[in-house]
């Protein structure tokens, strides 16, 4: 195919800055908000670098009323301006107009950087319409501007000075960026507080104009990552660690400085805040993956020397790292970061440097620490017996269209109001019982769903097994609201849902199986205040022409010790069950919303829950045998 003759005159040669300018891209990762912070960033990473390597002790973040221009100052040894002869230039004018110039490719003067590629000053000077740099050291002030990428005046000695430091004011391109685009208050505060965090004796001081009057804020924190951790946990919620337990450790072992400081927090998904010589790896990286390893490799080695490991349920390293909260701080003397943003580190020896710093460190602090790790491996046990639920959930929902009225089962009395926060669902033990229900209760807000006899073990059942169930399927489809990890308590049909049993053992029995069924598969539901006991009466007792209803053999000789007269006998009826009762008496005593008497279900400790459900009806019976003999001392009747 014929076409423009493409010869030398086409080719072209970008000088300076030019490439950052057409690709500025390849050298802060966009042009959006990302990487209009980006020009922040390089500022200040190499202020923190003065501070890393003991220069420097304090930086003054300023962001000016026009929210775009933004001002960094550092007491450290000050950029150098001294001619380079090779270039005739100032080393400041090199390094803010060359790509690929500074002082950190040899470690002379910086052992540990997060500046590698001597880009940094420059592409902020490239994508500024003005940036203004100002030097203190040996004695004079001096100051240059640039425009653009290119110097707009000679450097030029403004007097004598006290101490030394380097200040950059710069402005982005509008022409790079566009004019809708500001710095982000907060953004800037969070990234500069975690850098207080991780330098110890560092006073980051953030001043903003764009506010009348202007505020200051000051970072300083001299407890570094261990009192960073405390901070990312309270903002996460309650930790299973006491107060001032947390894993903390420092190492400058195995070819790598690093610090990291752990911790199993409540929460279901995992945070981990990690650095390369103080900047963030946002996508992690190699640093993380020994970490992620190291950590995972510690918990199961002391769960399998303790003889920890449960019954029933495989142990993942999801689960294990379900719910921690760490921050790694790891000083690499010539990282390999991917990309000029510096958000991955790629150095293949790190991985295993950290491992074999994590590994044991972690394990220690188990082993002196038995009561913590007992919570921490509780935290984990539950974790996976969650994930196993969740998929037997998944399972029953994709067999059963749980939401959709046409799909609700042919056993379901519904009822006529279709508003959630007026519906009640009971949950019936037996067709006899399920009938009574029906003919006594509120037929516009009350809803009758009868079962048979005891339901499926949720706790033992395989995946298979819960979905194949007819039973929990009907629980599911009557709700609604979907189960396991697809819970969506928007879609629930009744605000209020009972459990309404015979008030016997058998009952008794059948309510915790339908309990343990809630808390594996339906746990918003209990969380959420939804989920209720109904207290039936087991007796009867007539006094003269009074009626009495008694809960247990407690609440009727207590009745009768109270309501007795002389010369009356009282008539006592014990019911074997809820169909005895004639639908007034149930309306009157357990459906009347003014009269009844509910439990609702809460959970107060998690962890507990979780050690007793698994108890009362796990695979493992050696905690059901010890309980059963401990307590047969002192059982007087039993109920059959």
């Amino acid at each position: 195919m014929a076409g423009k003759k493409y010869d030398a005159s086409d080719i072209q040669v970008l000088e300076g800055l030019e490439p950052v300018r057409i690709r500025p891209g390849m050298y802060i990762g966009g042009t959006g908000a990302d990487g209009y912070h980006h020009l922040l960033w390089e500022i200040v990473d190499n202020s923190v670098d003065e501070v890393m390597n003991g220069h420097a002790s304090r930086i003054e973040v300023r962001l000016h009323k026009n929210g775009t221009t933004m001002t960094v100052a550092d007491d450290g040894r000050g950029i150098p301006v001294d001619q380079m002869k090779k270039y005739g230039k100032s080393a400041l004018e090199v390094i803010l107009t060359t790509l690929h110039s500074g002082g950190k490719f040899e470690k002379k003067n910086y052992t540990h950087s997060g500046g590698l590629h001597g880009v940094g000053s420059s592409v902020v000077n490239a994508l500024s319409t003005e940036l203004i740099a100002e030097i203190k050291r040996d004695g004079k002030h001096h100051e240059q501007t640039f425009s653009r990428g290119k110097a707009t005046s000679k450097l030029k000695t403004l007097g004598n000075a006290r101490g030394s430091g380097t200040t950059i004011t710069f402005t982005p391109d509008t022409e790079i960026f566009g004019n809708k685009l500001k710095f982000d208050v907060e953004l800037i505060k969070e990234r500069l507080e975690s850098k207080s965090y991780l330098h110890k004796g560092l006073e980051i001081v953030f001043v903003d104009e764009t506010v009348k009057p202007q505020t200051e804020v000051k970072f300083r924190h001299d407890g570094g990552i261990a009192e960073y951790i405390a901070k990312l946990i309270a903002d996460r919620g309650k930790s299973i660690v006491p107060a001032g337990s947390t894993a903390f450790y420092k190492s400058h072992e195995n070819g790598v400085k690093l610090e990291f400081a752990l911790c199993w927090s409540e929460a279901t998904d995992e945070l981990v805040k990690s650095y390369v010589n103080g900047i963030p790896t946002k996508m992690g990286g190699t640093h993380e993956n020994g970490l992620k390893a190291g950590l995972v490799k510690a918990v199961r080695n002391y769960i399998e020397t303790h003889d920890l490991t449960p019954k029933g349920v495989t142990l993942t390293a999801d689960d294990i790292r379900e719910g921690i909260v760490c921050v790694l701080s790891a000083y690499v003397v010539e990282p390999q970061f991917q990309g000029q943003t510096k958000e991955r580190l790629n150095n293949p020896e790190t991985q295993g440097q950290v491992d074999n710093v994590i590994r044991p460190a972690v394990e220690k602090w188990l082993n002196d620490n038995k009561t913590i790790a007992e919570a921490v491996v509780a935290r984990i046990i539950l974790a996976a017996r969650a994930r196993e639920a969740s998929r037997a959930a998944q399972a029953v929902t994709r067999k059963s269209a749980i939401s959709h009225k046409l799909n609700l089962p042919g056993k379901l009395a519904d009822c006529s109001s279709t508003d959630p926060e007026d519906s009640e669902l009971f949950i019936v033990e037996g067709d006899s019982a399920g009938g009574s229900a029906k003919q006594g209760r509120d037929r516009h807000t009350q809803a009758i769903l009868p079962l048979r006899g005891k339901v499926l073990n949720a706790e033992q059942a395989s995946t298979d097994k819960v979905a194949g169930n007819k039973e929990l399927q009907d629980i599911a489809s009557a709700l609604g609201c979907g189960l396991g990890a697809d819970v969506n308590l928007e879609k629930l049909r009744y605000g209020k849902i009972f459990l309404l049993m015979d008030a016997d053992a058998d009952g008794l029995h059948i309510s915790t199986l339908l309990l343990t069924f809630f808390y594996r598969h339906l746990r918003p539901l209990i969380l959420g205040g939804h989920v209720f006991i109904a207290q039936p009466p087991l007796y009867k007792v007539e006094i003269g022409k009074e009626v009495y209803w008694a809960l247990d053999e407690a609440h009727r000789d207590q009745i009768i010790k109270e309501k007795g007269r002389v010369n009356s006998k009282p008539n006592i009826m014990r019911f074997k069950g809820l169909g005895e009762m004639t639908p007034d008496e149930l309306k009157m005593t357990t459906l009347d919303r003014k009269k009844r008497v509910a439990l609702k279900v809460s959970i107060d400790n998690e962890l507990e829950t979780d050690t007793t459900i698994n108890e009362l009806f796990g695979k493992d019976v050696g905690p059901r045998f010890k309980f059963i003999m401990e307590g047969a001392a002192d059982l007087k009747e039993i109920d059959v």
